[in-house]
């Protein structure tokens, strides 16, 4: 089973990857950057697994490049502030 296919399991995953880049040093500002690039990846090369996955997907499709910026760092801060919680 993928990580992608559970919406609890990857805001976990995604938790984790974000604690490690923070306790390896990596700013803010890189790992928004890097939230991005992900979010714009998986928008182009990954269908979504779940309910979840298919509003962010419909969202970046019609977002344009500053509001998917936005929806990458909202990302962020749900799994900063949220962890895991479903």
């Amino acid at each position: 089973m993928s990580v992608l296919d559970n919406w609890g399991q990857w805001k976990d995953f995604l938790g984790s990857r974000l604690d490690q880049a923070q306790n390896e040093g990596m700013n803010n500002s890189v790992i928004s950057d890097v939230a991005y690039q992900v979010g714009d990846y998986l928008a182009k090369n990954v269908d979504p697994k779940n309910e979840q996955e298919r509003v962010l997907a419909d969202l970046w499709s019609v977002a344009d490049q500053q509001e998917q910026h936005a929806i990458a760092n909202l990302m962020v801060k749900l799994v900063q502030n949220n962890g895991g919680s479903n």
